[in-house]
């Protein structure tokens, strides 16, 4: 069941206003409710604004350039959708604005609406008060010349009555009786006038005001709406941008899940590394043993008088020399090398060998490493892990390799 203005804003006299001036409070009520509503997305929309700078500042001032590989792909997005995220809230703060100038709009049009209907109310009401007023002082004095008119209609009475008044005191009263009855009539007839003016002012003002009543039930009820629809609004962009926040970080969700460690460290390796293999290690040589071409004298001797006890290699050439453990094969020079030290092959083009075996040199590499062979195989071995060897030597330490193969 719907309610109406029109029918429950009366007063309980012709004077009393309180339903007009109900009416007129909740009006003024509401505009400052929209006046509230207006504040409130005001301070939401600077704070979104605020925010949304923020993350902008922050994106844009946050660096990881020194990562790389797809960590840094995953951070670079990162920032980027905080970007976004930041310039969507700003967005949603341009948004926020425009819904609070369409209600100042609204409430301007209201006020100036309201205004216009006061004004012909209070202009239909100001001659109602004035015709109430001289109705009952009309109808005062008629009810007084009413009254003073029977009074001397009796006193006419009385005088007929009594046979002692002189017939110029009989005229005297009667005239005075006929006066004040035409004084009663003329009254009668000024506040018979009153009310029917005074009813035709309140015809046109309660006309007005049911008029007024209905429009400012209009006026209440799409304040109501536009307030409800306002509100709704803004809670549906504020559930956007929310999902709008989540699309962002899933896309950096999305990269992250293509971050791989294996994929970044080998990334970092290719970029920077610096060598496959660790450095031959440093061995200690003796100044006396060292001749004046670099060569190595006498210490490969004892080296070898260590690895095989009782064996003479006392007609071993010198390292360096082209004779003795030198051969020449297909154009290639190939030199007898005997293994100081054990090496096992790490890389598959190495070559694994043992202390004492005796292996073919067919090229010496500038970064330590040689090319040897053995039984049919061939591989990098460490030169530092070497001596050259004469042929008499080469018989002996091949004696002692097959005597201790390789584990």
């Amino acid at each position: 069941m719907t309610l109406q203005f029109c029918d429950a804003f009366w007063g309980t006299d012709f004077m009393d206003q309180s339903g007009y001036e109900a009416i007129l409070q909740r009006l003024y009520d509401g505009r400052h409710m929209c006046k509230d509503v207006e504040d409130l997305m005001k301070l939401r929309a600077l704070a979104e604004e605020k925010y949304g700078r923020d993350l902008v500042a922050i994106a844009r001032k946050a660096e990881g350039h020194n990562e790389i590989g797809t960590l840094k792909a995953s951070f670079d997005k990162l920032k980027t959708e905080i970007e976004k995220a930041g310039n969507l809230h700003i967005q949603l703060s341009e948004k926020i604005k425009e819904e609070v100038q369409k209600i100042e709009v609204f409430r301007e049009h209201q006020r100036e609406q309201r205004k216009k209907l006061e004004e012909i109310i209070e202009k239909l009401q100001k001659p109602k008060m004035v015709l109430h007023k001289k109705t009952m002082e009309s109808k005062r004095l008629y009810e007084q010349r009413c009254k003073e008119a029977d009074e001397a209609e009796q006193a006419v009475g009385k005088k007929t009555n009594v046979n002692t008044s002189t017939h110029r005191q009989s005229e005297k009263v009667m005239n005075r009786a006929r006066l004040c009855r035409q004084a009663a009539n003329l009254a009668e007839k000024q506040y018979r006038w009153n009310v029917d003016q005074l009813e035709k002012t309140c015809q046109d003002w309660e006309s007005t005001y049911r008029s007024a009543c209905e429009v400012f039930q209009q006026q209440e009820s799409e304040r109501i709406n536009i307030l409800r629809c306002v509100l709704w609004d803004h809670c549906n962009l504020l559930s956007v941008q929310c999902v709008r926040d989540d699309d962002c970080y899933e896309e950096v969700r999305k990269i992250l899940e293509q971050c791989d460690i294996i994929t970044d460290n080998n990334c970092f390796i290719n970029m920077k590394k610096t060598g496959c293999r660790p450095p031959a290690p440093i061995e200690f040589q003796c100044y006396s043993d060292v001749d004046t071409n670099g060569g190595v004298g006498r210490v490969e001797m004892n080296r070898l008088s260590v690895m095989l006890p009782g064996m003479s290699f006392s007609g071993c050439p010198e390292a360096g020399s082209n004779s003795g453990g030198t051969y020449t094969k297909g154009g290639v020079t190939e030199e007898k090398y005997m293994v100081l030290y054990d090496f096992r092959a790490q890389e598959g083009d190495e070559l694994s060998v043992s202390k004492g075996q005796v292996v073919t040199i067919t090229e010496q590499g500038e970064d330590g490493w040689w090319r040897a062979w053995r039984d049919g195989i061939s591989g990098l071995v460490p030169g530092t892990y070497l001596t050259k060897i004469s042929p008499h030597s080469t018989r002996l330490a091949a004696a002692h390799s097959e005597s201790n193969p390789i584990k």
